[in-house]
């Protein structure tokens, strides 16, 4: 019974360079998510890269916004003699609206950072509605472009973009993900007007389709 209780008072096993890969693999690590894992990672981060390195994947760190996650290299130029291996992190276009989405959220994190103030951006679902609305022609029927925009949200939120907050009492909030930052980059965002003038354009013409930016 000594021998069983002591073991059940064990420290968990420390995680090992195949863990990394694991959860890697599964999608992204973050700090606040598991202390211990990410001290891991951080420790071990030079054996990561060269571990999936072999994979054709490269370890994308940022230890100050505390996310971790891996993305395909760069596929060789046609001239050159480099195999083409099959992507393990899959590229999949945006619809247009969700592109829209994730710049104006990549904008409004911006802003928010400029300010100085908290850490964590967390904006309502009416927030984000009014965000994205402005950019959108003008419907007769409310509630079914609510319903649209809603579907946008929680596509981003499916994505990992956005995390769902639990309402205490209140409306149902959302935190933008501050790893947004690596898939919208600040040259990209300075570009934001006219993109959004392109946008507008496509809207107006009838284009729902929109591969850029991308998830992978």
């Amino acid at each position: 019974m000594e021998e069983e209780a002591l073991s059940t008072l064990a420290p968990p096993a420390q995680p090992d360079l195949s863990t990394l890969a694991i959860m890697l693999l599964k999608g992204v690590i973050y700090r606040e998510g598991d202390e211990r894992l990410w001290g891991t990672l951080l420790n071990l981060q030079a054996r990561v890269r060269d571990y999936m390195s072999v994979l054709a994947l490269e370890l994308v760190l940022d230890e100050a916004e505390g996310y971790a996650f891996l993305k395909s290299r760069p596929e060789p130029a046609e001239d050159e003699a480099a195999p083409r291996l099959p992507r393990l992190v899959a590229r999949r276009p945006l619809s247009f609206p969700v592109s829209l989405l994730l710049a104006l959220l990549r904008k409004k994190l911006a802003e928010f950072d400029a300010g100085g103030g908290d850490t964590r951006l967390v904006l309502t679902r009416d927030e984000i509605v009014e965000l994205v609305r402005l950019f959108l022609p003008e419907s007769s029927n409310e509630a079914r472009l609510i319903d649209q925009i809603e579907t946008h949200i929680n596509k981003v939120a499916d994505l990992g973009f956005l995390r769902r907050l639990k309402a205490a009492g209140g409306p149902a909030g959302y935190e933008v993900r501050r790893i947004l930052k690596a898939f919208v980059d600040a040259q990209w965002l300075a570009d934001f007007d006219a993109r959004l003038a392109a946008y507008q354009t496509q809207l107006t013409g009838g284009n729902t389709a929109a591969g850029d930016p991308d998830d992978g």
